[in-house]
């Protein structure tokens, strides 16, 4: 554009733009949804099938009685049907083959590494379950989860889920007055809490917030402490989390029924007063799995890299229960993305053969400040799909790293989709078979 030309000019064309660019071959070929259009228009036509036929692939230890019960306002999903969702998590892979396979991979910002096999994950879950039944918590009951992002925030999830308690998990970054309002809300009866967090190199005290937060709340009979530093147990209702690893490594899972709490998540409040959601063991379960497999094509053989935190929804539904379901290897890490350097995402990528990737088009524009010169140093060939969630992935983020981090479709592909807390998993979204319009979803 000439030094002369008016500004709208520029701003015109772009609006104008609506180019479609196919899935590369490389991508679409090998997903294993190969017609979304037919899938889709029996999900519509037909959903009790549909959905039914691929809830009978998870363990159930009652067949629902009927698929869906929806009166156009209210909907129940599976009804009649008992599972818990840490047996299709844990059970099935630790009891089989894959029980040496790799659930977690865990990186820390100092370069900590550590790995988690579906049968360590099982008898960690399973210790620290029966270390919360010895505090008295049983089904139904309420705990509050306030950690870092490591493996034991992972493990307090799917230990109150093992026993039919609904956890309800804090964002380590929110401070003591959200934290608070939650823990009344829920009227949560335990409370468990890291001491520290890191993040760019800075200790996050995170113990000091909670201590705040819980103070005068008579109703919390217990505070579980996971210490990574020396710390001293403040008070008598105080417990050592590492002395609830300390149980037996086998707890049968508390049998639920399908429309049974799973867990209790407040939306970020980015649109209004922040708004607790509640999720269930059996349609969450089916759903978010399905979404996995088929909008993010995360299977088996896949390293995957998602890149949210467990207080939000997306690390719920794709660090810990859909991923685990599928029987997938997760990598996750605490702190910063570019830190210690802009490059550090694109050094994982190669070191571990990142296949899938979920992260969200802030981080995107983000690695697009920072230039093409640091994905440009790793070999990024393995990753077939990086997927995008949060608010909208502008068209010049999408050319972006469509070109730099997906080889300009030589070896990957980078999709939007759209949901919500309410959700669990993508209502609107581009499955890696379709074209693509920059800037919007079907």
């Amino acid at each position: 554009m000439s030094n002369s030309a008016p500004v709208t000019e520029g701003i015109s064309n772009l609006l104008a733009m609506d180019k479609e660019y196919a899935a590369p071959q490389i991508v679409a070929q090998k997903c294993r949804q190969q017609n979304f259009a037919a899938d889709y228009q029996r999900s519509v036509k037909d959903p009790e099938g549909f959905w039914g036929d691929y809830a009978k692939r998870f363990v159930w230890t009652r067949p629902w009685n009927k698929v869906l019960d929806w009166d156009g306002v209210h909907h129940q999903w599976f009804v009649g049907g008992k599972t818990n969702i840490t047996v299709n998590a844990l059970d099935r892979h630790a009891n089989s083959e894959r029980r040496n396979r790799a659930a977690f991979i865990w990186l820390g910002e100092d370069g900590t590494e550590r790995i988690v096999t579906y049968g360590q994950l099982y008898r960690l879950v399973c210790r620290f379950a029966n270390g919360l039944i010895s505090l008295g918590l049983k089904k139904g009951d309420r705990v509050v989860i306030y950690m870092p992002l490591t493996i034991e925030g992972v493990v307090a999830m799917l230990a109150c889920s093992r026993i039919g308690a609904i956890h309800s998990v804090v964002y380590a970054g929110l401070g003591h007055t959200a934290l608070r309002d939650r823990i009344v809300d829920a009227q949560a009866k335990v409370v468990i809490v890291g001491d520290v967090g890191f993040r760019r190199g800075k200790t996050v005290e995170l113990k000091a917030i909670a201590d705040e937060a819980i103070d005068t709340l008579d109703f919390v009979e217990k505070v579980v402490v996971y210490t990574r530093r020396p710390t001293e147990l403040a008070s008598k209702r105080e417990v050592d989390f590492n002395d609830l690893l300390k149980f037996s490594a086998e707890c049968p899972a508390e049998e639920m029924d399908a429309e049974d709490p799973l867990f209790l998540l407040y939306t970020s409040g980015s649109t209004g007063k922040p708004k607790g959601v509640l999720h269930v063991h059996g349609g969450y379960m089916v759903a978010t799995t399905y979404y996995l497999e088929n909008f993010y094509d995360v299977g088996e053989q896949d390293i995957f890299w998602c890149t949210s935190d467990i207080g939000w929804v997306v690390g719920h539904s794709y660090i810990v229960y859909a991923p685990l379901c599928t029987g997938a290897t997760t990598l996750f890490r605490e702190g910063a993305i570019d830190y210690p350097n802009p490059g550090i995402a694109w050094e994982i990528v190669e070191r571990y053969g990142v296949s899938k990737m979920f992260t969200a088009p802030t981080a995107l524009r983000m690695f697009m400040r920072y230039g093409e010169a640091y994905p440009a140093k790793y070999d990024l060939t393995s990753l077939r799909l990086i997927a995008c969630a949060g608010e909208p992935l502008n068209p010049e983020a999408w050319r972006w790293a469509q070109t730099y981090l997906a080889g300009d479709g030589k070896w990957g592909y980078v999709v939007d989709n759209w949901w919500q807390t309410e959700l669990g998993g993508p209502a609107l979204g581009t499955p890696p078979t379709m074209a693509v319009r920059p800037g919007k979803v079907e």
